[in-house]
C-alpha cells in the first residue's frame, strides 16, 4: 500500500472487527472532545525492521551522534528549579548537563565539565550559587561565565571569555525544560510540530510532579519505548485487564506530516473485542474494580459499565485531589490518551497524571532507563507544591513498591519482567528483523521511520 493510499485511512480488513475506538466514544453520554474524535489512522507498509537495531554496538554509538545529540529531550520540569542556583544534572549516555536556574526567568544548560581537566562539575541536583570544580577549584558563575582561576598566575594563557562553559539550547514547553545538545537546532516550536495543539486542553504547565520513580532495565531504549507505543500486549502481559480495557481495537494515529509524534487511544470500561463474547456491563466494570480502578458497586439495569467507572473515577478525583472533572468528558477522565515524542517522552491526554521518561543508561546498547512522573493536576487557586525528588529503585525493588502508583505499579512491573526477555531474544535470534502487525504496531514502525531519517541526516 502507498503512503497516499495509507493516508486515506486505514482499509477494510486492517483493524480488529468490531467496534472502533470511535465508535465507542459516540456512545458516551459526555461526549469526547473534538481533538479525541479526529483519526488519523494509517498503514506504513509491512516489511521487516532490522533487529541490529537494538543490540549493535556501531548501531547504538551512531544513534549517539545522529538522535541524541540533535534532538530536544526533557530534562526536567520547571518546578524542579524555582530558585536562582537550583539544577537538575541531566545525563544521556556519555553526555552530561547542569540544567540551572542561572536568573528569575533566565535557565541555562552547562555541560557538566571543567575545562581545566574535565572533572564532573555537579554529579547530582541541588543548589549552588556558584559552579566550583570539587579537583581543583575553578569557579564559574551560574550564567557559565570564568570567576576564579586557582593560581591565577600559573594560567596567564587562560582568556576569561574563551574560558566560559560551552552551553546546549533551552527552551520550554508545557512545564518542561527541553535541551538539544546541537547548537545548529531547530526551534523547539518548529520540532514540536502540531503537538502544543493536543494540548491546549490539557495543560501541563498547570501541572505539579507528585512522583518521580526510575529504575535501570535491561533493554535497549527502544525496546523499553516501544512496549508503549501499542497495546497488542495486554491479553499476553496484563491479561486481567482485557475484561474491561478495549485493547485490540484501539485508535492508533499517525498524522500527515507530523514525524516526531504519534498518538494512540485505548478505552476503558469496555470489555476487549478477545472477551466480548462472553462478557456483559456487570463483568466488565467487576474486572475493573478487581483491578483497583473503582470500588465494588452493582451496574444498575440500562446503565453501563464505562459509565459508572466514570463516575467513580470522577469521584476519586475530587475526593484526592480537589479536582472537580464535572465537565471533563467520559474518554478525558477514563482513556489512556497517550502521545509520543520523538525520541523517548510519552505524554498523556486527559486527566492521566502519566508520564514516562526513556534514555540509554552509559554506552551499553543493552541497558536503559525507564522513568515515570505523575504530574497532577492543580485546583484552580492552589499553591503549586514542591516538585518531588527522583527515587531510583535498586534491582530488587519493584514499582509495585511505590504505594502512590497505586494499580499502575503492578502493571509496570509486568512490562519490566518481560523487557530484558525481549532484549535477550533479539541477542540470541537467527532472524535478522522483526516482524510487526501492519496497524497496531504502526506506531512502532512510525518511530523507527524518523529514527532512519535522523541517522541518515
Amino acid at each position: 500500500m502507498d503512503d497516499e493510499r495509507a493516508r486515506a485511512g486505514v482499509v477494510a480488513g486492517a483493524r480488529c472487527p468490531g467496534p472502533s475506538t470511535q465508535d465507542l466514544l459516540a456512545r458516551d453520554a459526555r461526549p469526547a472532545p473534538p481533538m479525541l474524535r479526529e483519526s488519523a489512522e494509517a498503514l506504513l507498509g509491512s516489511g521487516d525492521l532490522p533487529a541490529e537495531a537494538y543490540t549493535s554496538q556501531a548501531f547504538f554509538d551512531r544513534e549517539i551522534e545522529k538522535v541524541w545529540r540533535r534532538t530536544w529531550q526533557v530534562a526536567c520540569r520547571e518546578e524542579e528549579i524555582p530558585r536562582v542556583g537550583d539544577h537538575v544534572v541531566y545525563d544521556v549516555a556519555d553526555d552530561s548537563l547542569i540544567v540551572v536556574r542561572a536568573a528569575p526567568g533566565e535557565i541555562r544548560a552547562h555541560h557538566n565539565a571543567c575545562l581545566h581537566r574535565g572533572t564532573r562539575l555537579r554529579d547530582k541536583d541541588g543548589t549552588a550559587a556558584l559552579l566550583r570544580c570539587p579537583f581543583h577549584g575553578f569557579t564559574w558563575n551560574l550564567d557559565g561565565t570564568l570567576r576564579d582561576v586557582p593560581c591565577r598566575w600559573d594560567f596567564p594563557h587562560v582568556r576569561d571569555a574563551a574560558f566560559r562553559l560551552p552551553e546546549a539550547k533551552v527552551a520550554t514547553w508545557g512545564g518542561f525544560v527541553f535541551v538539544n545538545l546541537d547548537p545548529a537546532a531547530a526551534p523547539l516550536e518548529e520540532y514540536l510540530e502540531d503537538l502544543p495543539r493536543h494540548f491546549e486542553s490539557w495543560a501541563l504547565e498547570r501541572r505539579f510532579k507528585a512522583l518521580h520513580v526510575g529504575k535501570e532495565v535491561a533493554c535497549n531504549w527502544k525496546v523499553a519505548l516501544e512496549a508503549f507505543l501499542e497495546v497488542f500486549h495486554i491479553a499476553a502481559v496484563h491479561p486481567d485487564a482485557v475484561g474491561f480495557f478495549a485493547d485490540v481495537n484501539s485508535q492508533y494515529d499517525v498524522f500527515p506530516g507530523q514525524r516526531h509524534w504519534s498518538r494512540m487511544i485505548n478505552v476503558s470500561g469496555v470489555p476487549s473485542p478477545l472477551v466480548r463474547a462472553r462478557s456483559d456491563e456487570q463483568s466488565a466494570y467487576d474486572a475493573a474494580s478487581r483491578y483497583g480502578m473503582c470500588p465494588p458497586a452493582q451496574v444498575p439495569e440500562g446503565r453501563t459499565a464505562r459509565e459508572l467507572l466514570s463516575e467513580a473515577t470522577r469521584e476519586r478525583f475530587a475526593r484526592e485531589l480537589g479536582l472537580d472533572a464535572s465537565a471533563w468528558s467520559d474518554s478525558e477522565v477514563l482513556d489512556v490518551i497517550e502521545y509520543n515524542l520523538f525520541p523517548n517522552l510519552m505524554l498523556f491526554g486527559g486527566f492521566s497524571p502519566l508520564c514516562y521518561r526513556v534514555r540509554p543508561a552509559g554506552r551499553d546498547p543493552g541497558r536503559c532507563l525507564f522513568e515515570v512522573m505523575l504530574l497532577v493536576p492543580l485546583p484552580d487557586g492552589a499553591p503549586r507544591p514542591p516538585a518531588a525528588k527522583p527515587r531510583w529503585l535498586r534491582e530488587d525493588e519493584r514499582f509495585a513498591d511505590v504505594a502512590e502508583l497505586t494499580f499502575f505499579g503492578p502493571v509496570l512491573d509486568e512490562d519490566m519482567t518481560v523487557m530484558p526477555l525481549v532484549q535477550r531474544g533479539l541477542r540470541a535470534s537467527r532472524k535478522p528483523g522483526i516482524t510487526l502487525g501492519n496497524y497496531q504496531e504502526v506506531r512502532i514502525r512510525h518511530l523507527r521511520r524518523t529514527l532512519d531519517a535522523y541517522l541518515r541526516a
